[in-house]
C-alpha cells in the first residue's frame, strides 16, 4: 500500500473529482477535519462511491428507531467478531464520540459483553453477533427476544441491514487492506 492511496489495490481517486463529489468530501472535511479513506477507496469509480455512500447514509444516518450510537454499537461489535481494523478504530470512535464514554468504545471492540448494557442493547448486541457467525441459524425466537426487548418489525429490519452492510464492509476492508484515517484512533479520547 503506497502512502497516498487507502488499500493496498493501486485504485486512484477519479482526478478531478465530480463537483457533487468533491462538495460531498469538502463537508467530510468540514465536519470530520478528513475525507474518511474508506470514502477515498470508493472514489477510483463514482457509481460505486454513489452506492456505497448511499446505503451507509441510509442506513447509518437516516430515520430509525435505532439511535445513531445503537447502529455505531451494532458496527462495532460486528467488526470485532470480523476483526475489522479499519471498521473497528473509524467506528469505535464514533461509539466513544457518541456515548461520551470512552472505555464503552473500548469494551465493544474487545469484548461487548463486559461493557455495562441495558437489556435492549444487550439482545440487540446479541442478535448482531449470532447474524455475524451463524446467519443461517437465526428463528423465530431470536426475533421474539428482540420485540421483547422494545424492538418494532422496522427496527429488527434496521438492525439486521446495519450488522449485513458491517459483514459486507468489513470484508472489503480487509481484503484490501484499507487502513483508517490516522485522527480516529485520537477521537473522543
Amino acid at each position: 500500500m503506497t502512502k497516498d492511496l487507502p488499500t493496498a489495490l493501486d485504485l486512484p481517486m477519479v482526478v478531478p473529482l465530480p463537483e457533487r463529489t468533491q462538495k460531498y468530501f469538502d463537508v467530510c472535511e468540514e465536519k470530520l477535519g478528513m475525507v474518511p479513506n474508506v470514502l477515498r477507496a470508493h472514489a477510483f469509480d463514482i457509481a460505486k462511491l454513489d452506492a456505497f455512500t448511499g446505503l451507509y447514509n441510509e442506513l447509518m444516518l437516516a430515520d430509525s428507531g435505532l439511535s445513531k450510537l445503537e447502529r455505531e454499537m451494532i458496527a462495532v461489535v460486528v467488526s470485532s467478531i470480523n476483526r475489522c481494523f479499519y471498521c473497528l478504530t473509524a467506528h469505535g470512535a464514533a461509539v466513544r464520540a457518541l456515548s461520551g464514554d470512552p472505555k464503552l468504545g473500548e469494551m465493544l471492540v474487545m469484548n461487548w459483553r463486559v461493557a455495562d448494557l441495558n437489556h435492549r442493547h444487550r439482545a440487540m448486541l446479541h442478535f448482531a453477533e449470532k447474524m455475524t457467525k451463524s446467519s443461517a441459524e437465526i428463528a423465530e425466537y431470536d426475533r421474539e427476544a428482540l420485540r421483547d426487548a422494545g424492538f418494532s418489525e422496522r427496527d429488527i429490519w434496521d438492525i439486521v441491514n446495519v450488522a449485513a452492510f458491517f459483514n459486507m464492509t468489513n470484508r472489503v476492508a480487509s481484503a484490501t487492506d484499507m487502513r483508517p484515517n490516522d485522527d480516529y484512533h485520537a477521537q473522543a479520547r
